[in-house]
């Protein structure tokens, strides 16, 4: 269920909202608006070079990018184009050397946060890849394919976009983070092969996590908590912040959602680390409603690339465009013009009308 679907937000009228600011503060760093683009593996997949189109469109907004794991680019190239604004999401292998290196290279160029998922123990049974012959399987990313009729069909609708891909290659996109620890030579599907035979990294456990915050030396954040008890022990161990996030709900079917959860976080913890939230994040009310329950920020990752995969910079720069009018047009409608004002006052409540003196 979308966010907005779920929770209503109360309107204050006869406020002052000529002047409404948007931006929002996170690890020392004042950002245009109060949110970022989530990390979208196999970008690339969609548009020959995504990943650093999310990455410029990003700090031309001045907003945070979380550059995937699995990503076609690599992290020296996203520190270049978006020296500001990049973060990297880390995928921990289970080869000690492979997983303190990618943490080393993040430190050496220089980016502001390190963002470690935990919530894929496991490859998960993703029912709609595997209805759509998109299962996730070893043999070659492209040889393990075999799309439905209908949605080959589809592509052959946009001759631009096939033109595009094929202009630059087609076939399967390299893996370039993972490139220098396959074998000499590999070509890209080798490299895709041998990025899966090393993840997941299904023994990871808290001690993993304290040595990366003794690895790491700007910000880390865990994504994917969905327990104060989890997001508890982040505080302990010194993380400067954790994502709330279900993965998109690709990976437990009967997971809660994360703005379920978020509330419980946020008491648990309070000012320990910074909460952001991920997963659901469709609508520029959505932010504000996950600002009014305890976010500090919050991430999503479908709708930047579908900017992407429809346009290239220009689709990406408009769906960061459309967020950031809805954030606008909602502060206004319900008298807030400005988001440090946001909290549960905002939140529609079913005993506000008993509580009203």
């Amino acid at each position: 269920m979308r966010i907005d679907q779920a929770v209503n937000i109360e309107e204050r009228y006869l406020v002052d909202v000529s002047k409404r600011d948007q931006s929002a503060s996170l690890f020392g760093r004042t950002y245009a608006s109060p949110f970022g683009i989530s990390p979208t593996g196999g970008a690339g997949l969609f548009r020959r070079g995504a990943d650093l189109m999310l990455a410029e469109a990003a700090a031309d907004a001045n907003i945070p990018y979380i550059m995937s794991g699995s990503s076609n680019d690599s992290i020296e190239a996203a520190a270049r184009v978006a020296p500001n604004n990049a973060w990297y999401q880390l995928y921990a292998a289970n080869d000690a050397n492979v997983r303190e290196d990618m943490i080393r290279r993040t430190a050496d160029a220089g980016l502001d946060a390190l963002v470690l998922t935990v919530d894929v123990p496991v490859s998960s049974k993703r029912e709609r890849n595997i209805r759509n012959g998109f299962a996730n399987v070893r043999g070659g990313l492209f040889q393990a394919l075999s799309l439905k009729p209908s949605i080959l069909l589809e592509s052959l609708t946009h001759p631009g976009w096939i033109v595009e891909y094929l202009r630059h290659g087609g076939g399967t996109p390299m893996l370039q983070n993972w490139q220098s620890y396959a074998a000499n030579g590999a070509n890209a599907e080798a490299v895709y092969n041998y990025s899966r035979s090393i993840m997941p990294y299904n023994t990871q456990t808290w001690r993993d996590l304290e040595q990366y915050r003794r690895l790491f030396p700007r910000n880390l954040v865990v994504k994917g908590i969905m327990d104060p008890r989890d997001a508890l022990r982040c505080a302990e161990i010194g993380c400067d912040g954790i994502i709330v996030s279900n993965h998109g709900g690709r990976q437990l079917d009967q997971a809660p959602a994360s703005l379920d959860v978020l509330p419980a976080i946020h008491q648990a913890v309070g000012d320990k680390l910074t909460v952001m939230l991920d997963s659901g994040v469709r609508r520029g009310a959505d932010i504000l409603i996950a600002l009014c329950l305890g976010a500090r920020f919050c991430f999503m990752g479908r709708p930047t690339l579908y900017g992407a995969a429809a346009g290239g910079i220009p689709g990406v720069k408009k769906a960061i465009s459309i967020f950031r009018e809805e954030i606008d047009l909602v502060m206004g409608q319900i008298g807030c013009p400005s988001l440090d004002q946001l909290g549960p006052d905002f939140l529609w409540r079913e005993d506000r009308l008993r509580n009203v003196q």
